[in-house]
């Protein structure tokens, strides 16, 4: 009968008696990792490349914030739901293309002004179409059912220009 024992010293030797030392498969799992990383975080580097994420160039909504207001802001008895009146005036954005086109609003309803720390407010989104440059169109934003005793506070949160084609 061949017995054979092994006898453990510094370094990792019981794994040479397989045929794998340690440092070898400590490469294997830093290269794993690597690659790993390199699948989840370069695809995601590609999209904030492309999106212009990461040049600090302005936002092109802005211009179209500027021509948007809210004209009111009132509680509907009835459904006792926020209502929104907005009013976009075709400026800095439709003045541009040299025609009209249409404006997607934003609409932010809170409690007020000052928005609170971590708290969500709700939105609501609403189209005004055909706005011609130096032309005023209105249109109305329903927001959420609101509390009876508290004053609603509405804002423009975004706005987005579409030049008509």
């Amino acid at each position: 009968m061949n017995l054979r024992v092994l006898v453990g010293r510094a370094g990792g030797g019981e794994d040479r008696a397989m045929g794998v030392s340690a440092l070898k498969w400590q490469g294997w799992l830093v290269g794993l990792v690597v690659v790993a990383g390199l699948l989840v975080f370069a695809p995601l580097g590609l999209y904030v490349w492309a999106s212009g994420g990461g040049s600090g160039a302005a936002s092109p909504q802005r211009p179209a914030a500027q021509d948007v207001r809210v004209a009111s802001c009132r509680v509907e008895p009835a459904s006792r739901r926020v209502v929104a009146s907005v009013e976009v005036t075709g400026g800095a954005a439709a003045g541009g293309t040299g025609g009209g086109g249409a404006y997607v609003v934003t609409v932010e309803f809170r409690e007020s002004a000052d928005p609170a720390p971590g708290a969500r407010a709700a939105q609501a989104l609403v189209r005004v179409p055909g706005v011609a440059p130096g032309a005023t169109e209105r249109g109305e934003a329903v927001g959420p059912v609101w509390p009876a005793a508290k004053v609603p506070w509405c804002g423009v949160a975004a706005a987005q220009f579409t030049p008509s084609p």
